[in-house]
C-alpha cells in the first residue's frame, strides 16, 4: 500500500528541486510560491508523524490493535488526507470515501466532507498558516474559481490543483496507477493481499482504461493484473499529460499574479471573474 508519509516526502523532494531550478532562473517570484509551498508540507509531514505516535495514555493498545485503533481515532480531515496523498490528484468525495474504505482503517462518510470543506475555509481565513495543510476545492483553469466537487491539498503545487479541459481525464488515469501501485504493494507485502474493497476500485477505473482488462478477467476483481492498469493508464497518460500540463501552469501563473494567498487556495471570488477575463485577454 502506498504510504502517505511517502508520498508527502516524495512532494517536499519535488519541491525543493523546484526551488533550486526557479532560483537558478531567476524567477524570485515563482522560487518564493514554491517555498511557501514546501513549508506548508514540511508542517504536514510533522503532523502525519505525530498522528502515528502513540499517546502517553490511555494505555498503549496491543500491537495488532494499534494500526487499527489509530487509523480510528484520527479526525474526519485525517482520513481525507490520507486518501488524497494516496491519489495524488483532486478527487470527489465519492471517490476519497472509496479510497479510504480500500486501504485505510477508521470511517469516513460523504456526508462529512461537505461540512469540512467549509471548516477548512473558515479555519484558514480566521487563522492563516495555522494549520499544517488545509483541504481546499481544485481550481478552474479559466476563471479560477473553486470546483467545489473536488477536492485537493493546499501542500500541492497550483499546477496539481488546477483543472483544464484534459485534466479530469490525466486525474483519472493518474488516480488508476496510484491504485494499481497500492493494490500491488499489498498483494506483496500482506498475507491477506488486498481487501475486496481495493480489488472493486480497481475494476471500476480498469474498465474505463482500454486494454487495461485481461481477457479471462470474466468480472472477476481478481483477475486484473495491477501491472496491466498501470501500463495501460500510462500509455493513454503519454497522450494528454503535455497538453494538460500547459494548460495548467499558464492558469497557475495568472492565479499568482492575480490571485493573494487565500483566492491560490479557495478560488476566485465571483465579483473577481471579470478581472480574470481581462487578464485573460
Amino acid at each position: 500500500m502506498s504510504d502517505p508519509l511517502d508520498a508527502l516526502e516524495k512532494s517536499i523532494g519535488t519541491l525543493r528541486r523546484a526551488i533550486r531550478d526557479a532560483s537558478a532562473a531567476g524567477d524570485t517570484e515563482r522560487a518564493g510560491e514554491l517555498r511557501m509551498q514546501l513549508r506548508r508540507a514540511e508542517r504536514a509531514w510533522d503532523a502525519l508523524i505525530d498522528a502515528d505516535e502513540p499517546a502517553a495514555t490511555p494505555p498503549r493498545p496491543a500491537p495488532e490493535a494499534a494500526p487499527a485503533a489509530r487509523g480510528a481515532q484520527l479526525p474526519a480531515r485525517e482520513h481525507v488526507h490520507r486518501a488524497l496523498m494516496l491519489l495524488g490528484t483532486p478527487a470527489a468525495p465519492k471517490l476519497i470515501v472509496g479510497v479510504h474504505e480500500a486501504f485505510f482503517p477508521g470511517e469516513l462518510s460523504a456526508s462529512k466532507l461537505s461540512s469540512l470543506r467549509r471548516d477548512e475555509e473558515r479555519s484558514y481565513r480566521s487563522s492563516p498558516g495555522a494549520r499544517p495543510y488545509y483541504l481546499c476545492p481544485a481550481l478552474a483553469h479559466d476563471l479560477l474559481t473553486p470546483v467545489r466537487a473536488l477536492i485537493t491539498i493546499s501542500t500541492w503545487t497550483l499546477e496539481q490543483r488546477i483543472i483544464g479541459p484534459l485534466s479530469p481525464r490525466v486525474d483519472f488515469l493518474t488516480s488508476a496507477i496510484s491504485i494499481a501501485e497500492a493494490v500491488h504493494t499489498a498483494a506483496e507485502s500482506t498475507p491477506d493481499g488486498p481487501s475486496p474493497e481495493a480489488l472493486r476500485l480497481l475494476w471500476r477505473f480498469a474498465v474505463n482504461i482500454p486494454d487495461a482488462m485481461p481477457r479471462n478477467a470474466s468480472g472477476h476483481e481478481g483477475a486484473l493484473e495491477p501491472q496491466q492498469v498501470i501500463g495501460a493508464a500510462q500509455a493513454e497518460l503519454d497522450v494528454h499529460t503535455g497538453t494538460d500540463r500547459a494548460t495548467r501552469a499558464a492558469a497557475a501563473r495568472r492565479a499568482r499574479k492575480s490571485l493573494g494567498d487565500d483566492g491560490q487556495l479557495f478560488g476566485a471570488p465571483l465579483q473577481g471573474v471579470t478581472h480574470l477575463r481581462s487578464a485573460r485577454a
